[in-house]
């Protein structure tokens, strides 16, 4: 908030860094003006001599506060960072339709896959993917919206670390084909590891560069639920979508449609609360559950009863034996079938769950 009052009444960061110290301490207090006026600690001249080296590379650039390209929905949030490091494309900035999609680090094989079609069909549908590069539905996010191809309004990453990391590195990957297709964002300065402390307030730039966040599975005790916090507080809509009553991962989501979150079954449902419902039928909507039997089962008889005696919640080889009247010999060769097709995961504990391929 100092920054802001600087900026608003002395102009340019340079115009700022002109002043004497009396006229700073007439807009900040006097422990931040002499701070100001100090000369910089030895990390920070280390930082200084990096820096150009790393903006000459093609595709690199700092915006500040007071820069004309500084992304405009971002000034309107209560705490905009002073300091934009970005990778990749930065007219992402400038997307009139974006949306953040959120979610727990260790999905469900469902919410996973949620995660990806959602952002594929979102891309392909026009609306710029927002997420924060964690393992799990950001992950997955990403990588579905880069997934919709050229034609996809693709995805910006937002990063609780400098912005030559990459965490986690089983995302390096992914993070070079946002840098080439998308845009990487971070509020932290080169070189600045990933503390825990930085990634709630990394959650502040993701909800406020969207018009909304779409939590797809959330623990109660999840980042993303600040997420969705933030984006209420910044007048952004929240979106989550509902799940087994026995997922952990699901009573997040259930706590922000108490809450009064808009509830999400197919992706049809976010582009028409936020006015930007295409002309024709989004590519990738999604079936509600009642419309799900059938229409997307094999044609296999065995693979059908066993996909309807397993329901959507996770359950033991144990208890669909016992539901189903196939022969149990036959039941492991149907089920690796029903893994091949992506129709079925195997989850810790020995646990068999269905997969929607809607």
């Amino acid at each position: 908030m100092g920054v802001q009052r600087l900026l608003r009444a002395f102009g340019t960061p340079e115009q700022v860094l002109d002043r004497d110290p009396g006229q700073l301490r007439g807009v900040v207090p006097e422990a931040a003006a002499a701070g100001l006026l100090a000369p910089p600690p030895p990390y920070l001249r280390e930082l200084l001599a990096r820096a150009p080296d790393w903006l000459a590379e093609p595709g690199r650039l700092l915006l500040s506060l007071a820069d004309a390209r500084y992304p405009e929905a971002l000034l309107h949030i209560p705490d905009p960072p002073p300091l934009l490091w970005l990778r990749g494309d930065p007219s992402r900035l400038e997307a009139q339709r974006a949306l953040a999609v959120v979610g727990a680090r260790n999905p469900s094989a469902q919410g996973a896959r949620d995660a990806h079609d959602f952002a594929k069909a979102l891309a392909a549908a026009g609306v710029c993917v927002v997420s924060g590069l964690a393992r799990g539905v950001d992950a997955q996010a990403h990588r579905g919206a880069l997934a919709a191809g050229r034609q996809g309004a693709s995805t910006v990453a937002v990063l609780g670390h400098g912005c030559d990391r990459v965490y986690p590195a089983s995302n390096r990957a992914l993070a070079q084909q946002i840098a080439s297709d998308g845009l990487i964002v971070s509020e932290f300065a080169l070189g600045t590891p990933p503390h825990a402390q930085h990634f709630p307030r990394r959650n502040r730039i993701i909800s406020g560069l969207s018009r909304g966040v779409l939590v797809v599975e959330a623990a109660l005790r999840s980042g993303s639920l600040i997420t969705a916090r933030l984006a209420a507080e910044q007048g952004r809509e929240v979106f989550a979508m509902p799940g087994s009553i026995h997922n952990p991962m699901a009573r997040g989501c259930h706590r922000l449609l108490r809450d009064g979150a808009q509830l999400v079954e197919q992706v049809g449902d976010i582009l028409e609360n936020l006015g930007w419902a295409p002309a024709r039928p989004t590519p990738g909507d999604r079936v509600s559950d009642s419309g799900r039997d059938g229409a997307v089962d094999p044609r296999d008889a065995a693979q059908r009863e066993l996909l309807e005696c397993m329901g959507w919640d996770p359950l033991g080889l144990d208890e669909l034996l016992a539901r189903s009247s196939l022969p149990a010999a036959s039941v492991q060769e149907h089920l690796l079938e029903l893994e091949l097709q992506g129709r079925l995961a195997r989850l810790p504990g020995g646990l068999l769950q269905r997969i929607d391929p809607a």
